[in-house]
């Protein structure tokens, strides 16, 4: 009969006892660690079903009769539909300020009246003209628009934020507008190019040919500055007033450059 050698035994029994410790260690680890992410779960959980409660009392608005909401992980998907643009951003931005909220999926698509195109452009350039009217900065804006399949892109330059702003607003809150892209920049803010609009202003309306570009607030000789470079837009009955106002414009004193970019009647027009 063999026999181990003793040492040998003992050996292979306190190996075996270490094998057995280890692995009761690792499965009180494993343990451990799914309780603690099957208690995270459970929390995440409670979580979105506090920000689901959140995100459904923001939207407790008739505008808001037909959109859905879901939460899953912090993050909020927004679906449905909406009569307006503006609505849109507005559901956006209600569910964004929930406390907890990670971030905003919004989905919503806008339901209201489809318009052509050719006459919703028309429509917000008429009403884009006379924004901000009474403020003093209406021929200092310099906007562009331009319409696909309901979808509006903005462009150009306004003389401070509250103009780009105002601009948003209005074309947001129009009916038949299916998104809005801003590219719309705003002049930096300048004592010398005020300076120079002022006397830009002076300079080309008080032409004598020229001031009654001054007395319909939705046709002016649109006067931009951006560091002393001067640019005119707009449409003038013919290429006298043009190039009259061409003139006045580069006699103002501190003007780096002038582009005219004034288009006459009858010609190629501003898309």
């Amino acid at each position: 009969m063999n026999y181990l050698n003793p040492l040998k035994r003992i050996s292979s029994f306190i190996s075996e006892v270490s094998f057995r410790s280890m692995s009761i260690a690792g499965l009180v680890v494993m343990l451990a660690v799914a309780g603690a992410q099957s208690g995270r779960a459970q929390a995440a959980g409670a979580n979105d079903a506090q920000i689901q409660a959140d995100v459904t009392k923001a939207l407790d608005n008739k505008k808001f009769k037909d959109v859905k909401s879901t939460v899953q992980d912090g993050v909020v998907t927004l679906t449905g539909t909406v009569d307006l643009y503006s609505d849109k951003e507005d559901a956006d931005k209600r569910s964004h300020h929930r406390k907890n909220v990670k971030a905003v999926q919004n989905m919503i698509e806008v339901a209201g009246p489809s318009v052509d195109d050719v006459q919703l452009r028309n429509k917000l350039a008429e009403k884009l003209a006379y924004d901000r009217v009474g403020y003093g900065t209406t021929a200092f804006n310099a906007l562009t628009i331009g319409v696909q399949s309901g979808v509006v892109t903005l462009g150009g330059i306004a003389y401070g934020p509250t103009d780009k702003d105002s601009a948003l607003s209005l074309v947001s809150n129009y009916p038949g507008v299916k998104d809005v892209v801003d590219n719309i920049e705003v002049a930096p803010t300048s004592p010398m190019d005020d300076r120079i609009r002022l006397a830009e202003a002076r300079a080309i309306y008080g032409a004598p040919q020229l001031n009654k570009y001054a007395l319909d607030p939705a046709k002016p000789i649109r006067i931009t500055v951006v560091n002393g470079n001067v640019t005119l837009s707009g449409v003038v009955d013919n290429q006298m007033d043009k190039d009259v106002a061409n003139i006045r414009a580069n006699g103002v004193p501190g003007v780096f450059k002038v582009v005219n970019n004034l288009q006459v009647a009858g010609g190629s027009q501003e898309k």
